[in-house]
């Protein structure tokens, strides 16, 4: 079974608790999304908030995808590029598909959801991401199209000696006409 994409969704107490289950879940399995274990529902939630501001100002899109329960089980944020010379790009955020549905190639559909979605707004014409190093991240994503861009080596520092790559991937959307 597939997930169900839906951009925008209306946030409700239901996709709130989701979305915070589902990020302190896929960042205590080890996923690269701004925590290091342990982390709880409280820990994410000032993430959260901030991102649930930036909807509201318009600057961020929520993609959610729901199992077939209607559960929260992969998302993504778009973030609009607000340097004038830079506004033909959107960034992607906060890249989860829950760890029981791992290795159903719900990460693919989650990024090819992004990548239709960016494709639908006006003037897009690139998603751009970063990873952190040191998990085969990149790989992943260069299997889905993107292309590495940039790296800063030992940028991320998950923890003291620990210090990751900081690296930028790229989608060019296809040229409409």
């Amino acid at each position: 079974m597939s997930l169900v994409f839906e951009l925008d969704p209306a946030v409700t107490p239901e996709l709130r608790d989701g979305l915070l289950t589902l990020w302190a879940d896929v960042s205590n399995a080890g996923g690269s999304v701004g925590f290091v274990p342990p982390v709880t529902a409280d820990d994410v939630r000032p993430e959260l908030v901030k991102h649930f501001a930036a909807m509201a100002d318009g600057r961020t899109r929520l993609l959610v995808g729901r199992d077939e329960e209607g559960g929260v089980a992969a998302t993504a944020f778009l973030t609009h590029n607000t340097h004038r010379l830079m506004r033909h790009w959107v960034w992607l955020y906060t890249v989860m598909v829950h760890p029981r549905h791992q290795g159903k190639g719900y990460g693919r559909d989650l990024l090819a959801a992004a990548e239709a979605a960016a494709g639908r707004l006006d003037g897009i014409d690139a998603i751009r991401l970063t990873c952190r190093g040191g998990q085969g991240l990149e790989r992943f994503y260069t299997s889905c199209g993107y292309k590495e861009v940039g790296r800063v080596p030992g940028a991320i520092r998950v923890a003291p000696g620990d210090e990751r790559d900081d690296i930028t991937m790229l989608l060019p959307l296809a040229v409409r006409g």
